[in-house]
């Protein structure tokens, strides 16, 4: 084990660099040592994990395939020390989990600032990704959990925890449309329309709509970043298509109004914490599930809240 380790983080330098003599650099290693292991394993497998060119190194399929398994060993090791601190009763360690962009402000960053105050032997990294590869990164173990919409259908998948989302048009307070609970898709013709560009999940809901409705909305800006589309309704650019997760800081503090859109065959989006079916998370990640676990009750109430009260208020 000791030596198949030391191959693997000469290896992984080498395949992030590109070259030995930077990962030499790097790990204060000599090259011909670097070398010396990546050419010994290269013999037993009987296949090269490199090709050489003239300006440097670059993995061949089987070299991919080392390092995914390199990535899994690193996170496997991190897991491994975290439940011998465990054993010594020790709450620290290092927790990864990814988000979709709409949760990047609000929940998780209190979340975050809860689990620092109440385990301060325990750090965590947070990635902002697309719906899918927040899917893509819990499924390969890259990150220790993830919350993405709609995870039903993945079978490697287990849901901790989730709430319904509904679809619907960010005013500013004052808009005829900002005055109502809910409103039907075609109450928008004719509006200046701002819309989620087709990376975000939300945007086949929109496409569902257009399609049965044969409505021709008036498409005056589209963004792939929920805050652009929000920040653009506050200036007065036109009536924004977003789920209520995306809003629920703005509408709070007044600065926007949600209306839910109430077409009858448009349905909730199921927004859900999920880890890796095949993994048990350390104790650490589990510290921090719980946080996170803890607020989807709340995040339930206010999404209740935004859809069926706050315009009536």
């Amino acid at each position: 084990m000791p030596a198949f380790s030391r191959f693997l983080r000469y290896f992984m330098v080498v395949g992030r660099h590109g070259s030995i003599r930077k990962a030499a650099d790097e790990l204060n290693v000599s090259a011909s040592a670097i070398a010396r292991q990546i050419l010994n394993v290269e013999a037993e497998i009987g296949t090269p994990l490199f090709e050489r060119l003239p300006t440097g190194l670059r993995l061949t399929a089987a070299g991919e395939i080392m390092m995914a398994a390199g990535n899994r060993w690193q996170k496997n090791m991190q897991d491994i020390r975290a439940q011998i601190e465990d054993l010594r009763g020790l709450k620290r360690g290092h927790v990864d989990f990814a988000i979709i962009d709409a949760l990047a402000k609000g929940y998780i960053p209190s979340v975050v600032r809860s689990v620092q105050e109440r385990y301060p032997g325990i750090t965590v990294g947070v990635k902002v990704q697309a719906n899918d590869e927040v899917r893509k990164a819990v499924a390969s173990g890259e990150v220790d959990f993830g919350i993405l919409f709609e995870p039903h259908s993945y079978r490697d998948l287990t849901v901790r925890a989730f709430v319904e989302v509904v679809l619907g048009f960010i005013t500013l307070p004052g808009h005829p449309l900002g005055e109502l609970s809910e409103a039907r898709f075609s109450a928008a013709i004719g509006e200046p329309l701002i819309v989620p560009a087709e990376v975000l999940a939300i945007s086949q809901q929109i496409a569902v709509l257009e399609g049965t409705t044969g409505m021709d909305m008036s498409r005056i800006a589209t963004s792939d970043n929920i805050q652009m589309i929000a920040s653009l309704v506050q200036a007065g650019a036109g009536v924004g298509i977003l789920s209520s997760l995306d809003v629920i800081t703005e509408v709070q503090a007044g600065q926007v109004s949600f209306t839910r859109i109430s077409d009858a065959l448009l349905r909730p989006m199921t927004l859900a914490l999920c880890t890796n079916s095949a993994r048990t998370p350390s104790y650490a990640a589990s510290l921090v599930l719980s946080e996170i676990e803890n607020g989807f009750a709340g995040l339930s109430y206010v999404e209740s809240m935004l859809s069926t009260e706050e315009n009536d208020a």
